[in-house]
């Protein structure tokens, strides 16, 4: 299922990045043309509850704010 007006890109569909996250979840994660800048280490919430999924989203847009404003802060 993809999310409303959402759809899947192949890796060559990728922009070019300044930073690559993975996200871990024990998943391996595709080449897109770089190497990753970190590893969240994430656990994949896949067949758990909507409870597991919401802290996921929870940490990653903690992590994302944590790393927007490390960016910020070098310039």
């Amino acid at each position: 299922m993809e999310a409303e007006g959402q759809h899947r890109k192949l890796i060559s569909e990728i922009p070019e990045v300044d930073i690559a996250i993975s996200m871990g979840c024990n998943v391996g994660c595709p080449f897109i043309g770089r190497m990753f800048d970190d590893n969240w280490g994430l656990e994949d919430p896949t067949g758990k509850s909507d409870e597991e999924f919401k802290l996921v989203i929870k940490e990653i847009e903690k992590r994302v704010v944590e790393l927007r404003e490390r960016l910020r802060s070098r310039n």
